[in-house]
């Protein structure tokens, strides 16, 4: 009898390895990376991740695939940004550290109010109508200046009441200790969230409707719940967002945006949960650093994302679960001379194909500037013959090779996921 009462449960070591590592990361990134640049990149990175994991709440988790999300962040930045107007007058007794949370009741609240007619439908006819109400919203952004700000939008400062223990949230390391103890909470909480049973039935009604509603849930109920949810965490991405930026525009709540959260959360792959803290680090740097170094910024992020639909649809993280796996069966090692050629000869098409696009947009934009540009370290006559004959060569050389070491590549593939499936039946027959 007391053997069937007490059982040791043992602790699941990897689990805490794994969010130790992320919160050592978060909280050591800024000791690593200290300019500038660099902390408002890690503290764009860390409002992303709770934006991209909220939006996942409805994509990866319920299948809910969202056209108007960026509404619930935009949103709870506008309630953000007037708290903290409020605190900053000394009419509100609020610490600033708390106002992030203001985004998020705000946020809730609106999905409450609008979710419930969003989440009637499911699959398409969901997916349109999230677009028009992003689209209704950003229409009211311009017709009530009063809460929006009009074209200006609305600026604020987060400097504001009695600093605790020095801290002012002035700079901008304070800031993004902030963002990022914000970040490893609401991290945590969506993925205990996914452990619920209403997580779970969640993905149940991502999978098969039918049979949640034969068992006797209500599945609008449950997507309600979760739009909801999500809801609430989009708008403290939104709120630490108001604080970082101290000014709100109607673009948080446009088309551009909610776009945004899609495609990098397509891109880090909806389908794991870490997924979408991968896309979030690629939504910065893209946003940040690609768009600083090229004007055809959109055209780049446009042929990846297009590459990833075709030969990677689960994502980055899809991609490394599979080579986890193999690793995991010692079979890593026989794939490093494809990969290497694979990724040589990818960086060939990218340096034709790059070249080209360079060139094409310089004589469109910059053709006062005269012919001359410099690419990846090599000067280039965007007029000039040899240019366009030179990286017309490479594209179609390095296409060529691409070609045929991608087919080796899946031939060997192929021959790894065999002897790995032979390897899991002797283990079973063994067992």
């Amino acid at each position: 009898m007391a053997a069937d009462r007490y059982r040791f449960k043992p602790y699941n070591v990897g689990r805490w390895l794994i969010w130790g590592g992320y919160a050592l990361v978060m909280l050591a990134a800024p000791l690593i990376w200290t300019s500038s640049l660099s902390l408002t990149m890690l503290s764009q990175i860390g409002i992303a991740i709770i934006g991209c994991l909220a939006f996942n709440m409805l994509l990866g988790q319920g299948g809910m695939l969202s056209f108007g999300h960026a509404v619930y962040s935009g949103l709870g930045s506008f309630f953000a940004i007037h708290t903290l107007n409020l605190v900053s007058k000394g009419e509100l007794a609020l610490p600033v550290s708390l106002v992030p949370l203001v985004g998020g009741l705000a946020g809730m609240a609106v999905a409450a109010l609008l979710g419930y007619v969003t989440t009637k439908k499911a699959g398409t006819p969901f997916a349109m109508i999230t677009l028009g109400v992003g689209e209704l919203v950003w229409a009211m952004s311009l017709m009530f200046p009063g809460f929006f700000g009009g074209e200006g939008g609305i600026s604020g400062n987060r400097v504001a009441g009695q600093p605790f223990l020095g801290i002012t949230f002035g700079p901008q390391i304070q800031l993004y200790y902030l963002i990022a103890i914000y970040t490893i909470v609401c991290t945590a909480l969506m993925y205990a969230f996914t452990r619920t049973p209403l997580g779970r039935m969640l993905n149940a009604v991502r999978d098969n409707p039918e049979r949640v509603e034969f068992v006797g849930y209500n599945t609008q109920i449950v997507r309600y719940t979760a739009f909801i949810a999500s809801g609430f965490f989009m708008g403290i991405s939104g709120g630490l967002a108001a604080l970082n930026f101290e000014i709100v525009t109607a673009e948080v709540v446009n088309a551009a945006r909610s776009g945004a959260f899609l495609l990098f959360t397509f891109l880090g792959g909806a389908v794991f949960f870490f997924g979408p803290i991968i896309g979030a680090v690629l939504m910065v740097l893209a946003l940040v650093l690609l768009s600083e170094l090229t004007q055809a910024w959109l055209l780049y992020l446009g042929l990846i994302f297009t590459f990833m639909v075709m030969f990677a649809p689960g994502g980055v993280s899809s991609l490394i679960m599979m080579n986890l796996r193999v690793a995991s069966f010692g079979k890593l090692r026989q794939l490093w001379g494809s990969y290497l050629a694979l990724a040589g000869t990818g960086f060939g098409i990218l340096a034709g194909a790059g070249a080209m696009i360079e060139m094409v947009y310089h004589l469109q934009l910059n053709e006062a500037l005269g012919p001359q540009l410099t690419f990846m370290g090599a000067s280039l006559n965007a007029k000039g013959l040899d240019s366009w004959f030179g990286a017309g060569f490479v594209l179609v050389v390095s296409a060529g090779l691409f070609e045929l070491v991608r087919r080796q590549f899946v031939r060997q593939w192929g021959a790894v996921q065999e002897d790995i499936e032979k390897e899991i039946k002797r283990r079973e027959a063994l067992a």
